[in-house]
């Protein structure tokens, strides 16, 4: 079965091996696919920046240092009735006993009181703060959503062994190519890596010289990506050549551009 012609299909189980939930033979035959397929490569490599996109938008939530003192008042409370209780039964008598018995039924009844009281007014102020907190990161999340990339395109680039190299993806609305190096290839410091189109008809046009940073963004209109099908990456010279001039280097990474499942 070629899953990379079963878009809907190869999107699930790509989220699904993201999560973590896709395991035992599953997960090695998926894995054994993307050895074999770009396709394959580019969907999980893209559900991998999306999970990892996701840990960065919420912050962890902690109660209030107020409810833990609140409720350590109370225990100390009840353990200093407790040894009262214990150190006055031991010198009293039966009668004394019996009155303490019911005394400590009411006090009892009255920790119960005072640690319900308590705990429900620890439940309103950690339902009040998160509350708060919920509110100020649903508003953050969207914030960050609302000016979040939209990837309509993607492609891995990989060298001649199939080793996937630079992870490329395209946001047609904001015209705007986004690179991120995933392998551990690193040109030397009079040399650079050129991202060029290969185009159905003509030659290769230049989208861009690439920074040594790990992840970079290359502005880049969408009439001159979504008609493109193939990307590559070729070694020049430092700063890069014209377009007019082609690749005049060695072309290192290369790979199809695909339209994404969304």
């Amino acid at each position: 079965m070629n899953i990379g012609h079963r878009p809907e299909l190869l999107d699930r189980l790509a989220a699904s091996y993201a999560l973590g939930s896709l395991k035992g033979g599953a997960r090695r035959r998926l894995e054994a696919y993307a050895r074999q397929s770009a396709t394959v490569r580019a969907s999980m490599l893209l559900w991998q920046e999306r999970m990892a996109a996701m840990t960065e938008l919420s912050a962890p939530m902690q109660p209030s240092p107020n409810v833990w003192k609140r409720i350590q008042i109370a225990l100390a409370q009840e353990l200093e009735a407790g040894s009262f209780a214990r150190a006055v039964h031991a010198r009293e008598g039966l009668m004394q006993a019996t009155m303490l018995a019911i005394s400590r039924k009411l006090s009892w009844w009255r920790a119960g009181a005072l640690a319900g009281g308590l705990a429900t007014v620890a439940a309103l102020v950690v339902t009040v703060h998160t509350t708060r907190q919920a509110d100020t990161e649903i508003s953050q999340l969207n914030a960050k959503l609302q000016s979040a990339s939209q990837v309509q395109y993607v492609a891995v680039l990989s060298d001649d062994k199939s080793a996937a190299s630079v992870l490329v993806t395209f946001d047609a609305a904001k015209n705007s190519l986004t690179l991120k190096r995933v392998g551990g290839y690193q040109e030397a410091a009079d040399k650079s890596l050129q991202l060029w189109a290969l185009p159905p008809q003509g030659g290769p046009q230049s989208l861009g010289v690439l920074a040594s940073d790990k992840v970079m963004r290359i502005a880049a209109p969408a009439s001159q990506v979504v008609t493109i099908p193939m990307l590559a990456i070729s070694l020049e010279p430092k700063g890069g050549v014209p377009s007019a001039t082609g690749p005049t280097g060695p072309v290192l990474f290369k790979g199809a551009l695909l339209e994404t499942v969304l």
